[in-house]
């Protein structure tokens, strides 16, 4: 008596492997226990490791193929995709089968420029040396070493692209999610299935987390564990500093790449490719020449998503009867100049503060006038300057302190665009004004003394302690207390420090430092 064996499609390979052997076939690498062409005792039969394609496939071969007979009238219940029977020529020629049409990608053809020419390989990626040639991320892809990280760069820079483009080079299984649409719930279900994913055939999981510091500290808990145990692969994405917005945990188990800010010469470079491909598509104007790429260029600020969207705008508009460069510039280029909640927000109000502490009123006013462009908060740059005007100029000059409060409230009883007045000219006052730091330098001296071990809980002397209370003029507080005004001057003998600290000082008599700046020679020969 013969025993037929029952074949199973291998999920991976799909080869006939005997069902009683398809766990050790996979753990072979797909190697072992292969059958060959068999006869019919010893089909393969549908089976629950097999995809659902192989089973549909596996059944189709069973049954006989049946030609459906078309009923009267009505429409037939022959499928589309099944050749149809060539109407007989009146004319005797006999005509050929004509070819389907291939279908279009409604999603591909709705995308963006922008979407359309992201690069597909490393080779195409522009500006970025981390994975040029000798790129050090570049050499953990070829090595198949990727390792869980964090790409940190401004908007449009190619996070995004890097990250499909390594998942797509290592093989590895790809999910990108965001975190503003994402939650906890949906990440643990990912990580279940990449972790069903590497048991059963041996594939890593990729996933990609978008905006990934909008996850909150707590969220950001979900990714260490499978991070760590390596059953994924992390790469998140920002546009913030790591170190303020991811969690230091997760931080520690990743690798921070910085990527660096597109040049202009990159961003036009992504332009004319964009043109070459694109270019015959939209039969632009005489408008959208190499001037008007390198304006683009330029204005987008090394945001090669910003410039391609300005580029597909620029070739629409270039068609309309009438357009000329110059209304098609204007019409283009409005945009923010900063991002108001994110690094460059607090980048510029500092390079704002450093140029009046430096007296370059020219520099403060572009600062100045940049953030209100750019929409940024007037009141905001209004209590920056109250803090100048202490911190910076101090006793230099006591009436910017009078000025920047003037400031404020004329911000506020007047508002934008009127206001942007009165803050140059407070801007300008104050950068022109001489500058002294000692009552700053001084609060700090002595917020340095309060770490030393005991300072901070020294007694106040007997003498200068309030006596509201009998029981505390019994016990001699404020007894010995010298009230000034009823002396010649003000001056008398009488010590305000605790007995620990008397002798120290804390306010210096400089209202600058004492260094010397060797390179203000280098520039005066």
């Amino acid at each position: 008596m013969t025993t037929t064996l029952t074949m199973v499609h291998c999920p991976i390979c799909e080869k006939s492997v005997p069902q009683l052997k398809i766990n050790d076939h996979i753990d072979s690498g797909c190697q072992d226990f292969i059958e060959p062409s068999s006869p019919d005792s010893q089909k393969a039969v549908p089976s629950i490791f097999q995809p659902p394609s192989a089973r549909k496939s596996s059944q189709s071969t069973k049954e006989p193929q049946v030609t459906p007979r078309p009923l009267k009238g009505k429409r037939s219940f022959v499928h589309d995709d099944e050749p149809q029977a060539a109407s007989k020529p009146t004319n005797g020629d006999v005509k050929e089968p004509q070819a389907k049409r291939p279908k279009v990608n409604a999603f591909q053809k709705a995308a963006p420029l922008a979407e359309r020419m992201r690069p597909k390989t490393l080779e195409e990626v522009c500006g970025q040396e981390l994975v040029g040639p000798d790129g050090v991320l570049r050499g953990l892809i070829e090595q198949d070493r990727v390792p869980s990280m964090i790409l940190w760069g401004s908007a449009g820079t190619g996070k995004t692209t890097i990250a499909r483009v390594i998942a797509s080079l290592v093989g590895s299984r790809f999910v990108e999610i965001n975190s503003t649409s994402s939650g906890v719930a949906e990440c643990k279900k990912i990580f279940a299935e990449a972790r069903s994913e590497l048991g059963l055939t041996g594939r890593k999981t990729i996933i990609f987390c978008d905006e990934i510091h909008r996850f909150s500290k707590s969220q950001q808990d979900v990714f260490l564990g499978p991070v760590e145990s390596g059953q994924v692969t992390l790469i998140g994405a920002t546009t913030e500093n790591p170190s303020f917005k991811v969690q230091n945990a997760l931080l520690s188990r990743c690798r921070t790449f910085t990527l660096s800010k597109l040049t202009d010469e990159d961003v036009t470079s992504i332009l004319q490719r964009a043109l070459r491909v694109e270019g015959p598509n939209y039969e632009p104007s005489g408008l959208v020449d190499d001037e008007l790429v390198q304006y683009l260029a330029r204005f987008a600020d090394g945001d090669a998503r910003t410039s391609l969207n300005l580029l597909e705008l620029a070739m629409d508009l270039s068609k309309r009867p009438g357009m000329d460069k110059d209304v098609l510039k204007k019409s283009l280029t409005k945009t923010l100049v900063y991002d108001r909640a994110g690094d460059q927000h607090y980048d510029t109000i500092s390079a704002f503060h450093k140029s009046i502490r430096g007296s370059d009123p020219d520099a403060a006013l572009y600062y100045l006038a940049r953030m209100i462009q750019s929409g940024e908060d007037p009141l905001y740059i209004s209590r920056r300057l109250i803090v100048v005007a202490s911190e910076d100029i101090g006793l230099a000059d006591n009436t910017m302190l009078s000025l920047a409060i003037a400031t404020h409230s004329a911000v506020e009883k007047i508002g934008l665009p009127e206001a942007r007045i009165n803050l140059a000219h407070a801007t300008v006052a104050m950068a022109l004004s001489k500058k002294s730091t000692r009552a700053y330098r001084g609060l700090n001296n002595v917020n340095a003394a309060l770490n030393e071990p005991g300072i901070a809980g020294l007694p106040v002397p007997v003498h200068l302690r309030n006596a509201p209370t009998k029981l505390m003029k019994e016990l001699g507080y404020g007894a010995q207390y010298k009230y000034n005004p009823n002396y010649v001057d003000g001056k008398v003998q009488q010590d305000y420090l605790p007995e620990q600290l008397l002798g120290r000082t804390f306010l210096e008599d400089l209202d600058l430092g004492t260094q010397r700046d060797r390179d203000l020679n280098i520039s005066r020969r």
